[in-house]
């Protein structure tokens, strides 16, 4: 299974949260709104995934809203929240996850309005649990478009560049009280295997809320910490 998408919860709108990372030599974008939820993002793609930065645009909406995500967001306000996992069948891989023993949420169906006024839609897939500071489990996304059509649209639009795709990742750390207990959990989850076809996922001890610590890029040099969350990502120049 690959991810998909890292989230991390910002307090900062998409357009400054893409400048943050363009004046450090990356190429983000400004995503769109999610009206259902009160949300929007800004965007920087890899080669096959990528980090949305998450944020509250209608305190309204979002407060009123029973999505699982904007709950968690809600409960966090910043830093890294959650990562998503990429299927292409979710109405399978729910009945495998129940299966397994986990009860599941969805798939629902959800949409993204662009600056542009394109809507793009995809369905989701959660694990029921309580939002809590405890780890919580990955989510699951299914894309409207097969993956080749959709990454070949980013590239014309222009959101992904030579330089995104030269972004792979090397490892996502959790910080976890138990990680025995929390690796035999998502191994069980993922049909007992936690390392992606495009990363790997580390279990380390610490203390505090549980939550993704760190994204550790292949071939990092410098160390970027934004909105309480830490980045070991390549040296530029």
């Amino acid at each position: 299974m690959k991810l998909d998408h890292i989230v991390h919860f910002t307090h900062t709108n998409p357009e400054a949260s893409s400048k943050f990372w363009n004046e450090k030599g990356f190429h983000a974008i400004a995503g769109g709104s999610h009206k259902n939820w009160g949300t929007q993002n800004a965007l920087m793609y890899g080669p096959d995934y990528y980090i949305e930065w998450l944020t509250v645009e209608d305190k309204t909406r979002a407060e009123a809203s029973d999505h699982p995500l904007v709950q968690q967001l809600r409960l966090d306000g910043k830093g890294f929240g959650t990562i998503c996992l990429r299927s292409d069948n979710l109405d399978q891989l729910a009945q495998q996850i129940e299966g397994s023993g986990f009860q599941t949420i969805g798939p629902m169906d959800a949409e993204r309005l662009t600056d542009t006024g394109e809507t793009i839609r995809w369905r989701l897939l959660f694990i029921d649990e309580p939002i809590t500071s405890a780890l919580p489990l990955p989510f699951f996304i299914e894309w409207e478009e097969p993956d080749e059509a959709r990454l070949a649209g980013l590239k014309q639009k222009g959101a992904i560049t030579e330089l995104n795709e030269s972004l792979h990742l090397e490892a996502l750390v959790f910080s976890v009280k138990d990680p025995a207990q929390l690796e035999a959990q998502w191994s069980s989850l993922l049909g007992g295997d936690i390392d992606l076809e495009n990363c790997r996922l580390v279990f380390e001890a610490g203390e505090g809320k549980e939550r993704l610590r760190e994204v550790r890029f292949e071939s990092a040099g410098q160390k970027i910490v934004f909105e309480q969350g830490s980045y070991q990502v390549p040296r530029f120049g």
